[in-house]
């Protein structure tokens, strides 16, 4: 999806910024008229959750695609180790989960612990999970489950991964076994998470050439929907989707990947957001070196990127999956923009878009504590923070996040007087008619810290 050092967007080039900048400028503004500047509280029964996922998270893995990967020491910064060893600290994580008073805790289960040679399933890892599960719902929480966090079993590497033709049905194989024991669990199922970074990943790790690309991303429409109809046909009424990472100036390229092609097998629209692009934010070019704690955040963008998924699936609900905020190593940012300034300002425009009309189902924020961000441990986008590198007891510290998201959780959002910390950026790659012509809305008063 996007640009952490495992999680990568492209870069917002200032080119494709002004293309479409240039493009407007013969469009008629929808927007002209000033909206009021109105917020809405979330409606009863949205979903409040964390993210994660296994392999970023467990420790102990299997052999799988990325453990291979993260062997590599040219091509990772770190390598993984134990990660946070969520698979032996998952009950004190998860009392750490219901503390923030959240509905639905996501992870994945992993196809490489569940099945490491073919056909072998392993009872030790299948018990991990069943437990898991049962102590995510004792202690209040719905799962969300992916089934493919872009890991698979070593085995299938070795077959060709998404390149071979049976790695679609071994893959809706295990699918189905793992739907069904889990069924009645009230799961939200997520077939692949961000198609898009799913690809660029494999490409530039295993890596592919055009044509291995293009039969992967083929194989993965396919496939999600085949497990779509499957999971409808095993688990009657869950809910189903697969989370697109926003890519800003390349989203079209991103929802190409896969979103495009399965809109009529989604129950709902599944959004990753981590930052934008505006003539006045071009700080994404540090995606190119990978410090992408140097990126500055675009809140507004969120806004408008939920109304545009909303116009183009109005009959759907909206679910933040991912949401979050890197630092580096754990150190505050040089310009004192906080963890709790960036949850407030998000939840502000997230606000805005419910009160224009998107039908916002969940919010999960990434992630619950720090882990292994695709090759680096740098990168810390945790509520609680982990020192990886150096504390062997691998302490969970609560950040500023913490009380905040609490705090958002407890009152339902952010109240209706709330001023955004940083003010909206001038013409926003999200949507150049309605900012770079004056019509953006804005927040009811001066900025507290004009940013």
């Amino acid at each position: 999806m996007f640009g952490r050092l495992g999680r990568v967007r492209p870069v917002h080039a200032v080119s494709a910024l002004a293309l479409s900048v240039a493009l407007v400028l013969t469009a008629v503004s929808p927007a002209a008229a000033e909206r009021k500047p109105t917020t809405a509280k979330f409606p009863p029964g949205f979903l409040w959750g964390v993210s994660m996922s296994g392999f970023q998270s467990e420790g102990s893995f299997p052999d799988s695609n990325w453990t291979r990967y993260a062997a590599n020491p040219d091509a990772v910064e770190h390598p993984y180790g134990d990660s946070v060893d969520f698979r032996n600290r998952y009950p004190s994580d998860l009392n750490l989960a219901k503390g923030l008073g959240v509905d639905v805790f996501r992870t994945s289960v992993e196809w490489s612990r569940i099945e490491p040679r073919r056909g072998y399933r392993d009872p030790d890892a299948i018990a991990y999970y069943d437990d898991l599960i049962r102590q995510i719902r004792a202690k209040g929480m719905r799962p969300m489950l992916t089934l493919d966090h872009w890991v698979y079993p070593g085995w299938v590497a070795d077959q060709g991964a998404w390149t071979n033709p049976r790695t679609q049905q071994d893959w809706l194989r295990n699918a189905q076994f793992v739907v069904n024991r889990y069924k009645d669990q009230d799961v939200i199922w997520i077939t692949f998470n961000e198609a898009s970074s799913y690809i660029y990943r494999e490409l530039r790790f295993r890596p592919l050439d055009l044509g291995q690309m293009l039969t992967m991303r083929d194989a993965l429409i396919k496939t999600h929907r085949a497990a779509y109809d499957m999971i409808h046909r095993v688990d009657p009424g869950a809910m189903v989707s697969s989370n697109v990472a926003y890519g800003s100036a390349l989203n079209g390229l991103f929802d190409a990947a896969l979103f495009n092609d399965v809109t009529d097998k989604l129950d709902f629209i599944g959004i990753d957001y981590y930052y934008g692009a505006n003539l006045e934010n071009l700080t994404a070019v540090h995606s190119l070196t990978g410090e992408f704690w140097r990126i500055d955040p675009e809140p507004e963008g969120l806004y408008y990127v939920l109304k545009n998924y909303q116009r183009r699936l109005p009959h759907l609900p909206v679910y933040i999956v991912e949401h979050g905020m890197p630092t580096d190593n754990g150190k505050p940012r040089p310009d004192g923009y906080t963890r709790t300034d960036h949850l407030r300002d998000h939840m502000y425009w997230i606000q805005r878009a419910m009160a224009e009309g998107v039908k916002m189902m969940g919010y999960n924020h990434w992630s619950l504590t720090d882990n292994y961000e695709w090759g680096s441990y740098r990168a810390r986008f945790g509520l609680y923070t982990v020192d990886v590198l150096t504390d062997p007891s691998l302490t969970r510290r609560p950040t500023d996040g913490v009380p905040a998201y609490r705090s958002i959780i407890a009152n339902n959002g952010v109240p209706s007087g709330y001023v955004p910390v940083r003010r909206p950026g001038w013409c926003s790659i999200e949507d150049p008619i309605a900012t770079c012509f004056g019509t953006t809305p804005t927040p009811p008063a001066e900025y507290a810290v004009p940013r």
